[in-house]
């Protein structure tokens, strides 16, 4: 059985600043999925802009 709790961040301050967020695990998973997520697509990004260099298959099976 599964507990969920869906909470609110919790903000630390130290002298009125923050510096630190208390997250539910559930939240703190997703955050890290979203930066992975950004992270890919700008890796994807740069790749759609590398030329491509195709050579014939028995030159590579020479290569190896």
């Amino acid at each position: 059985m599964k507990d969920v709790v869906t909470a609110k961040p919790k903000i630390i301050l130290e002298k009125g600043k923050p510096v630190s967020v208390i997250l539910d695990f559930a939240s703190y998973q997703e955050l890290l999925e979203k930066a992975e997520d950004i992270d890919d697509s700008r890796e994807i990004r740069q790749l759609k802009k590398q030329k491509l260099n195709f050579r014939p298959l028995e030159e590579y099976l020479a290569s190896r």
